[in-house]
């Protein structure tokens, strides 16, 4: 019987972690974020990364994935209104899970059009949505290591855009989540 559980248990621990990087992006530059944290995700070794649009996530996957970033514009200080409408989906998928999100973790970033339009707040509505289906809620870290929420960027015009800068704070977020991500799923968590 024991000799099952260590195989049963090195054949999960085998299996590669997965993180689910969706995003909702009328203009592109959400889309554009979105790829930044894709892309440090996928450097962490033993880790699947998948990068869909919102809409095209189906409801049976969103169970699948270890770890989930997700990102939206901003909308009259919150999130856009079909990012609201993916995170009530991932809800309702997570609710039908006895362990709801325990054991996965999740994060967030989004885009808006100026300094002053609400990015904190879209943020911690998506944050407080994922930590109450139980999920380990990972923030950023910008370039002078301070911790975040996640990644962002004004867009507007006159605003440098998803500029260098915000593509390394997603970029290194995507890193981080997954690194955490595959820590948590190994049981063996460190800062």
């Amino acid at each position: 019987m024991k000799l099952a559980i260590l195989f049963w248990a090195a054949a999960l621990w085998a299996q590669p972690v997965k993180i689910l990087v969706a995003y909702h992006s009328d203009t592109g530059n959400t889309a554009k974020l979105a790829e930044a944290v894709r892309k440090g995700a996928a450097e962490v070794s033993g880790v699947t990364v998948t990068l869909k649009k919102d809409a095209d996530v189906t409801d049976a996957e969103i169970a699948s994935y270890d770890g989930i970033a997700f990102g939206a514009a901003v909308q009259w200080q919150s999130v856009a209104a079909d990012g609201k409408r993916f995170l009530d989906r991932v809800a309702a998928a997570i609710a039908k899970l006895p362990q709801r999100g325990d054991g996965r973790t999740a994060g967030v970033f989004c885009t808006a059009g100026a300094v002053a339009s609400g990015k904190d707040l879209a943020r911690v509505a998506m944050i407080a949505e994922f930590l109450a289906m139980r999920f380990t809620v990972v923030g950023g870290v910008d370039a002078e290591g301070f911790g975040t929420l996640g990644p962002q960027a004004t867009t507007g015009p006159g605003s440098k855009g998803v500029d260098a800068v915000a593509v390394e704070e997603g970029r290194a977020f995507g890193e981080r989540l997954a690194r955490l991500t595959k820590q948590s799923r190994s049981g063996s968590v460190k800062p």
